[in-house]
């Protein structure tokens, strides 16, 4: 009686789980990498040697240029339109932070008047954007 030998497969290795789970490293690793947010405007911030402040949950960002020019979110506003559009914040202001983020060629007066519009709209946060300084 003769018995047939099976023949010897090779063993295959499925890559399908390999390749999902590199898949959900990649959208995991994009979803939580924080980006440098910085609109088409042009502002060189001033350096500073002090220490660096972790971003706030919720925070209002207004992009100061150096001619003056006040930006919101990309577009441009005047400072009777910021005013209506911060106090629409209302009480949820006390608890946000109003970021600045003035060119170090921006004049100063602009700057605090931009930072009383944030006081009397409520906000309890009052920050200035600056770059690390480098060090020699």
């Amino acid at each position: 009686m003769a018995f047939r030998r099976k023949r010897r497969e090779d063993p295959k290795v499925d890559l399908t789980p390999m390749v999902d789970v590199v898949f959900l490293l990649l959208i995991f690793f994009m979803i939580s990498t924080t980006f440098v947010e910085t609109p088409g405007i042009s502002i060189k911030l001033p350096e500073s040697g002090s220490q660096v402040v972790e971003k706030e949950p919720e925070e209002i960002k207004i992009y100061l240029a150096k001619d003056g020019q006040v930006f919101l979110k990309d577009a441009p506003i005047s400072a009777e339109n910021l005013q209506l559009r911060l106090r629409e914040y209302g009480g949820r202001a006390k608890e946000m932070t109003f970021l600045l983020l003035a060119d170090k060629e921006a004049m100063h007066g602009r700057v605090v008047q931009l930072m009383d519009l944030a006081r009397e709209a409520g906000f309890g946060k009052l920050a200035i954007a600056t770059e690390q300084r480098k060090k020699p």
